[in-house]
């Protein structure tokens, strides 16, 4: 059964309210166009009662503005009542092409600024709102999840504000670490995995790959991601091998030990395509300098594959990377903000997460399970058998 015909029979939580923030303007515009035509067709035997209130809309976005002053302060304003709505937040702490004035000066928004801004509007719906959740796909300050030695602990500081302020789910995407969710233990907090989001954006772009052992292979550029790269493969029928940095730990470059060489766990990778999976890319260094390593085993197509596309030190590396050979394919998500540049890329595959999210909101509005959505196991091989069917779209 497709998503979109899933029997929701159960009553909603709240009159449904959406306000992506700016930073995550566009994917929100996207995930209500398709919650304005599922509810649109969907029937229901209670319809007519008071708890479906404003169910059918022509839009479920709820107008909001964050005006700065000349300092750079700001403040948010909620233009409509949100008096027992379910709302859904969405923001993207990582856009950084919006700017705002700094007593005359140009300033980038960082993700402290998103943020914040976030909190405003949290701050503006007064504790009017039935229930509040927050979807942020690239979780704040998720990198900062551990201590060592005398550090701040950044994202669970930020989990445990969110929460306190009345936030009562946390819906995140491919989290760099779980665990911190143990920060609010009594509060709902959801990692979500685009693996099949990975899989049909690869096969609807690519149509000669070979879905078995002897001509694919799942490679995790660290030990730190082995299990998303061991899901896959299972999923996917094919084997999974690593890669393990080797740090001298004598010495700190930029904040952390180098990178003294990348050392393989695997099988023979001759011949083979390889997927090489990961949380994100940032500068994409480590990314590049793993399917170098592959490239010296003779592997044969390379895709680098990663839920959040950040590229913080642009797109040179890889447009010669991949004018070199040795990357074939680069696939990132849109939860995260993408340049025109990036996009005009011929390399590039986009996955389009709106659907996914739109998903998870109508079922979560509904107070159904997610289980299923959370794992798309049916999904993905179904996929596969279109694919190797040649049906695929």
């Amino acid at each position: 059964m497709p998503n979109d015909e899933r029997i929701l029979d159960t009553i909603p939580h709240g009159t449904l309210g959406l306000i992506p923030l700016q930073s995550c303007k566009e994917l929100g515009d996207k995930v209500d166009k398709y919650l304005v035509s599922w509810r649109e067709t969907r029937e229901h035997e209670h319809q007519n009662d008071a708890a479906f209130k404003d169910y059918r809309r022509d839009s479920y976005l709820i107008s909001t503005s964050v005006p700065r002053f000349g300092t750079g302060e700001a403040k948010a304003m909620i233009k409509d009542s949100v008096r027992g709505y379910d709302l859904y937040l969405m923001v993207d702490v990582t856009n950084h092409s919006i700017t705002y004035s700094v007593s005359g000066h140009l300033n980038h928004m960082s993700p402290d600024d998103h943020y914040a801004d976030l909190k405003r509007v949290i701050a503006a719906a007064g504790g009017k709102a039935k229930r509040i959740t927050a979807i942020i796909p690239f979780l704040y300050e998720s990198r900062q999840h551990k201590r060592t030695s005398r550090e701040s602990l950044d994202c669970a500081i930020a989990l445990q504000e969110l929460t306190a302020m009345g936030v009562d789910n946390i819906i995140t995407f491919d989290a760099h670490d779980p665990r911190v969710q143990n920060a609010i233990p009594l509060k709902g907090f959801e990692t979500v995995q685009p693996a099949y989001q990975f899989i049909k954006g690869i096969l609807r772009n690519v149509k000669d790959l070979k879905l078995d052992s002897d001509h694919l292979m799942i490679i995790s550029p660290d030990e730190g991601g082995t299990n998303r790269a061991v899901y896959l493969a299972t999923v996917l029928g094919v084997n999974m091998g690593m890669f393990y940095k080797r740090r001298d730990y004598s010495r700190i470059v930029d904040g952390r030990n180098p990178i003294v060489a990348h050392e393989f766990l695997g099988t023979d990778l001759e011949g083979k395509d390889v997927i090489i999976i990961d949380d994100m890319i940032s500068s994409g260094e480590s990314m590049i300098d793993v399917a170098t390593e592959l490239k010296k085993r003779k592997a044969n197509r390379i895709f680098v594959v990663a839920t959040f596309g950040l590229f913080t030190n642009g797109l040179e590396k890889f447009d010669k990377a991949v004018e070199d050979g040795i990357i074939y394919r680069v696939v990132t998500t849109n939860l995260t903000y993408q340049t025109p540049e990036l996009l005009s890329k011929p390399y590039y595959i986009s996955c389009d997460m709106s659907k996914y999210i739109a998903y998870i909101i109508d079922t979560l509005n509904h107070d159904s399970s997610i289980s299923d959505l959370l794992n798309p196991y049916d999904r993905i091989q179904r996929l596969v058998n279109k694919y190797k069917a040649g049906e695929m779209e």
